[in-house]
């Protein structure tokens, strides 16, 4: 006869089924509590997608109980049974453990209203391009609709290629990857959204495979974190395609690439807009003589740069 352990008060009872002090966690509330201790007692580090325990926590219970990612107040009574527990604290479990961010547990992440299928072939979609593109890029680009040819550079999921198509309707989009695996991953959101026809893939390192193709824009978001700061990353920020972060001593060599190589590829008129995260310090010294403006988003004061071809090199 199977004793259940919670109601067995004979000391010769089957001690195998012992009480798990997780069984008392019983709502949405007490389980957004457990895990936000356990992620703090971890000192877990966050950046992708959220910045801080309590977001993590809730992004991972509200997804792996299938609700709304965005509607947690009205869930956080609600009783949790014991096979959705066993779910939410198996994710818990592994955030913590194996310091994964919570987009390859879930195999999603999100810019904006955007969601993107992901795996640890792609780092995971953020950039300061997701807030700039929102208003199709203006004042930059005064008419979306009169942009008609933009690249990607260095697209790996191809959010900010996806997030392009919605906001210049007319634009053929070419989004370009060195990594075949980031492309297996980015055919996958282009198919998913239904843009094969407007968003073409292409193998290249940053401009080699692109002939004489010339766009309206260039978009990159490419690897530029630093050696020192590569060789002190948080364990969860080892688990993203290395190529995907780091380029070179100063994190620059992808960047020059780009710039000497955009004039060409840049009708007349035409702009490149490169994410460098916190480098402007680095990239100000690389090229002290370059007319170059610095643009603002909520995520950080001057983390992009925008040049117009004609004070590139040509």
């Amino acid at each position: 006869m199977h004793h259940d352990a919670e109601h067995c008060n004979d000391e010769n009872c089957d001690h195998d089924h012992s009480h798990d002090p997780r069984d008392e966690l019983v709502t949405v509330r007490d389980l957004l509590r457990y895990a936000v201790s356990r992620f703090n007692r971890a000192r877990l580090v966050f950046g992708h997608g959220t910045d801080n325990a309590f977001d993590e926590a809730a992004y991972l219970i509200l997804h792996t109980l299938h609700l709304p990612l965005d509607r947690l107040d009205p869930f956080l009574d609600a009783c949790i049974p014991s096979n959705e527990r066993a779910e939410v604290l198996a994710v818990i479990d592994e955030r913590a453990e194996s310091r994964k961010p919570a987009a390859y547990l879930t195999g999603e992440a999100w810019l904006g209203p955007y969601r993107f299928t992901v795996d640890e072939r792609v780092i995971v979609p953020r950039s300061y391009f997701g807030e700039l593109l929102q208003d199709g890029f203006a004042p930059w680009v005064p008419d979306p609709d009169e942009i008609t040819d933009a690249l990607d550079l260095c697209t790996g999921s191809a959010c900010l290629a996806i997030l392009m198509a919605h906001v210049f309707p007319n634009a053929n989009i070419d989004a370009v990857d060195l990594s075949a695996d980031a492309l297996e991953v980015a055919a996958r959101n282009v198919e998913d959204y239904g843009l094969e026809h407007q968003v073409h893939l292409l193998q290249s390192d940053v401009f080699s495979a692109l002939g004489g193709r010339c766009y309206d824009l260039i978009i990159s978001n490419p690897p530029y974190v630093t050696q020192d700061a590569m060789d002190a990353l948080p364990p969860e920020y080892l688990h993203e395609p290395a190529m995907a972060l780091g380029s070179g001593t100063d994190g620059l060599d992808v960047v020059r690439k780009i710039i000497a190589q955009a004039h060409a590829h840049l009708k007349p008129g035409g702009l490149l807009a490169v994410e460098v995260g916190h480098n402007r310090h680095l990239v100000e010294e690389a090229w002290p003589d370059l007319q170059m403006t610095w643009l603002n988003t909520a995520g950080a004061d001057e983390g992009v740069f925008l040049i117009r071809r004609e004070d590139l090199p040509a």
